[in-house]
C-alpha cells in the first residue's frame, strides 16, 4: 500500500491509496487465476492488470457493492 508492505485484512484504506501486489507474488499461481477470472469493474477502484497495481478512488455506498451482506446479522452478532 503506497509502496508499504501491509499485512492487516481489515486495514481501512483512504482516498487516493495505491494498493498492489508484491512484485514476487505476481508470478504466483493463485494470484495469476484469482485475478483471471474477476473481470468485475468498480466505480471506487481503478485497476492496471498489466502492473497489477489499483487505486482506491473513494469509499462505495451501499448500493455500489454487489455482494449479499445482511447488516443485520453482523449487527446481532456483535451486540451479545
Amino acid at each position: 500500500m503506497n509502496g508499504e508492505i501491509v499485512n492487516i485484512p481489515s486495514y481501512s484504506l483512504k482516498d487516493g491509496d495505491v494498493v498492489a501486489v508484491r512484485e514476487k507474488s505476481k508470478s504466483l499461481v493463485a494470484i495469476e487465476s484469482a485475478l483471471a477470472s474477476n473481470s468485475n469493474v468498480f466505480e471506487w477502484l481503478t485497476w492496471n492488470a498489466d502492473i497489477k497495481t489499483g487505486t482506491f478512488v473513494k469509499a462505495p455506498e451501499r448500493l455500489q457493492i454487489p455482494e449479499n451482506i445482511k447488516e443485520q446479522l453482523i449487527v446481532e452478532l456483535y451486540s451479545k
